[in-house]
């Protein structure tokens, strides 16, 4: 005699990634930033309250509230946290070395966030701004 397994019990649920976003200024402030951050994650199929959730803090122009914030990012156990900037990056960095990091910030190397961009290490990544001429 063989079970059958209904249609809802065969399914897995599926899993909402949850990233956190930890900026120096408010995103209504970095509009422009946070809607390309917003349609990159779109591009990747990622659509927040569908598959991803987004935890949001900022220091509101406030660099020494962003520890705070950083530690309780980490508390959340996320599984990435983004970072808006050299400050908000350097505070994610202090609390956390198990949660990955994207850091935006304008040169993570020179920061010192990062040994080089080929092989950052640790549990930073991200881009760098570079300026030419």
């Amino acid at each position: 005699m063989q079970e059958h397994c209904s249609p809802l019990q065969a399914q897995q649920p599926t899993k909402i990634a949850r990233i956190g976003y930890l900026a120096a200024a408010c995103p209504d402030t970095q509009s422009a930033r946070t809607e390309a951050f917003r349609l990159g994650l779109h591009d990747l199929g990622y659509i927040e309250g569908q598959n991803i959730a987004i935890e949001y803090r900022c220091a509101e122009d406030k660099p020494d509230r962003l520890p705070d914030f950083a530690a309780e990012l980490v508390r959340l156990r996320l599984d990435l946290i983004v970072t808006a900037g050299n400050e908000a990056t350097q505070a994610a960095k202090n609390a956390t070395a198990q949660i990955p990091l994207v850091t935006t910030g304008s040169d993570p190397v020179a920061s010192g966030f990062v040994a080089n961009l080929a092989h950052p290490g640790g549990n930073i990544t991200g881009s760098a701004s570079m300026r030419l001429g």
